[in-house]
């Protein structure tokens, strides 16, 4: 499409440069959301055990409380963001949800024996239910744990990202390499909560201490206003004019005013969605206030807006493939779970027992390992091949990404086939209560599979959260991160909502996995994320890239 360079304006003054620290104030920031992770992310997968084996829950029905609990945690996001971008800034926002994100109550569910069911003691006993009030208590621990992702997650990785210059190339490459150390630092963490219970209580503690430690070498960019009104404000008005008729050379006709303070980088015109330039056209009933902007924002729209809307609008449907793709990691935390839960989890000679919950450890290692390979061998190489400094695009990253996660879902489904087989052929190795007998195959035939789904979310999901930090707008950088929060909430619903039918219509799944089809279901959802890479190359082939105006 065509891109048209806007006239200059007399409007950008010389604002005075904050002191960027850049890497020294990145300890306190990523060890902040490290924390919170440790809290809630970190405690997923154990969570699933949580509820089957101390709650006495059913694993459609602890299946369906994670994917609504881990998908309202992701969705709050967005009201994170909103407050951030619009009333409080990211420092006071992530600041107000550290105090929220105490969940010392969940703790006391856990210690305290009148706070969960009592224990089922046989296989063949009918374990009773949690109370009311039980479910109370539980319910209200997650309340706290979503008020402080809601205000952590979509704020932390924009707030590091303001502590580095981007006017400069040391800039440039540090805020390149943190989206990466970011995403590694905070799975590193997940292991660390995996592998150490102990440490979730205490972890919230820390987490206060660590990001007020850093107040005084903070940049702390003041919130500019609700960037999700500006955009419903365009698409309004742009309704409004629909009937007019776009000038000649739009770029120079239609009404481009400029704030001076305004922190996003001016943006050239470009014939993607015409009907939006509409908003922009200068009306004679149009007022104009004295510092040149619409005395009206609910009738009149400056370019920048528009295209900045267009930004947004653009990024959608590279953005809906992350929705499907979550699918994938969805799995790996629920029903990989289960399936160890009746496997040999037994490790070496003696009788200790790998926790289930623990093997998703593999899954982060793999997304932590290949970072440091990728960047550090791969990244080089294909620079040189590539001639682009990050060796290949971002889309072509997330394309990657989603064909390694079909694999991971195939191999997923041929190890549950065997698991089963085992299961029915070879003697078993005991019963777990209201699940079923336990198969001999070793839980160690689970690894590859969360290994290669970790290796597809170091391509895809980094991708696609440094992409929709690239092209959004830069006053809605934590708009954008919440974006990528709320594909992986949809994601957790989806989940819920296949899981639902699928065990309403067919016996693929039920408690006892050996006499369901978990691998047909394994098989669909290779099946579909099929059908969303297809989707995904169509989009990612005709996407135009945000692209400031070029300055002389």
């Amino acid at each position: 499409m065509p891109v048209f360079l806007l006239p200059e304006t007399n409007q950008n003054m010389e604002k005075k440069e904050p002191n960027y620290r850049g890497y020294k104030a990145m300890p306190f920031v990523i060890g902040n959301e490290s924390c919170e992770k440790l809290g809630t992310i970190g405690i997923s997968s154990n969570l699933i055990v949580y509820l089957v084996m101390v709650f006495n829950m059913s694993s459609i029905r602890a299946i369906n409380i994670i994917n609504v609990f881990t998908g309202t945690c992701n969705f709050g996001t967005l009201i994170g963001a909103f407050i951030a971008d619009t009333y409080l800034g990211r420092y006071h926002t992530i600041g107000i949800a550290c105090v929220s994100s105490f969940f010392v109550i969940l703790m006391m569910t856990a210690l305290l024996p009148s706070m969960h069911p009592t224990p089922c003691e046989t296989s063949t006993a009918v374990c009773g239910g949690a109370s009311p009030g039980q479910l109370a208590f539980l319910f209200l621990s997650f309340a706290l744990l979503i008020i402080g992702a809601s205000g952590i997650r979509p704020c932390s990785l924009p707030f590091g990202v303001d502590q580095f210059n981007p006017n400069t190339e040391d800039g440039k490459k540090g805020i390149h390499s943190f989206f990466n150390w970011y995403y590694l630092t905070l799975t590193v963490a997940m292991i660390i909560s995996i592998l150490s219970d102990s440490y979730h209580l205490r972890s919230n503690q820390y987490q206060l201490v660590v990001f007020f430690i850093g107040t005084k070498i903070y940049v702390i960019v003041s919130p500019e206003g609700s960037p999700l009104t500006s955009l419903v404000q365009t698409l309004v008005v742009a309704v409004k004019k629909r009937k007019l008729v776009i000038p000649e050379e739009p770029w120079r006709s239609l009404f481009n005013h400029i704030p001076n303070d305004s922190i996003n980088v001016e943006l050239p015109y470009t014939d993607q969605l015409r009907c939006l330039n509409k908003a922009a056209i200068l009306a004679p009933e149009d007022k104009i206030s004295g510092d040149g902007s619409a005395a009206e924002p609910w009738k009149l729209r400056s370019l920048q807006q528009v295209e900045q809307t267009k930004c947004v609008i653009k990024a959608i449907p590279i953005w809906i493939p992350g929705v499907i793709y979550f699918l994938v990691l969805t799995q790996m935390q629920t029903y990989t779970v289960l399936q160890s839960i009746q496997c040999d989890r037994r490790f070496g000679a003696g009788n200790f027992k790998i926790p289930p919950g623990a093997y998703v450890v593999f899954s982060w290692a793999a997304v932590t390992l290949w970072i440091l390979i990728h960047n550090q061998f791969f990244t080089p190489i294909l620079r040189r091949i590539t001639g682009n400094p990050e060796g290949i695009t971002l889309l072509q990253r997330m394309g990657t990404g989603l064909i390694i996660s079909v694999f991971a879902m195939l191999v997923s489904a041929l190890v549950e086939t065997r698991r089963r087989e085992i299961a029915f052929t070879r003697a078993t190795l005991g019963v777990v209560p209201q699940k079923g007998d336990i198969s001999a195959m070793s839980a160690n035939w689970l690894i590859p599979q969360l290994v290669i789904a970790g290796i597809s979310e170091a391509f895809f999901a980094i991708g696609l959260l440094e992409f929709l930090y690239r092209q959004f707008p830069e006053n809605m950088k934590s708009f954008s991160v919440s974006m990528f929060f709320c594909g992986f909430g949809l994601g957790y619903y989806s989940n819920s909502f296949l899981v639902s039918a699928v065990h309403s219509t067919t016996n693929w799944l039920p408690d006892d996995l050996n006499h369901g089809r978990l691998d047909y279901f394994f098989y669909l959802i290779a099946g579909i994320e099929t059908v969303t890479f297809f989707y995904f190359a169509v989009c990612a082939a005709r996407y135009v890239h945000k692209a400031p105006v070029a300055k002389c």
